[in-house]
């Protein structure tokens, strides 16, 4: 197995609800000083599942193999905490770490 690729996350409420029950949850994925991915979503946990499959996606890329889609599918999601969380697929793997946690904004 290789070691696992490090990469580090934001997701923040980026709209309150107000007067419109709607809600915006903003991700951003990043290597480094490098923005892999950026967007919103409606809640925290498609916001998670939107950082989760641009990992999924990146440390394929990064070590030159092609993803296979059933390795994509995972279990229901379950709410990070703002802490960190490790995923695995086959051989490969990724940690995500909190941004705030590392960069100290």
């Amino acid at each position: 197995m290789t070691e696992p690729l490090e990469l580090t996350y934001r997701l923040h409420l980026l709209l309150p609800r107000g007067r419109i029950s709607f809600r915006r949850w903003h991700w951003e994925l990043w290597h480094e000083a490098q923005l892999l991915a950026a967007g919103w979503r409606t809640g925290p946990l498609h916001a998670q599942r939107a950082l989760r499959a641009h990992a999924f996606r990146y440390v394929h890329r990064v070590h030159g193999v092609h993803p296979i889609p059933s390795q994509a599918a995972h279990p229901a999601e379950q709410p990070w905490g703002g802490g960190s969380a490790a995923f695995h697929w086959g051989e490969l793997g990724v940690v995500l770490t909190p941004r705030a946690s590392v960069d100290g904004s």
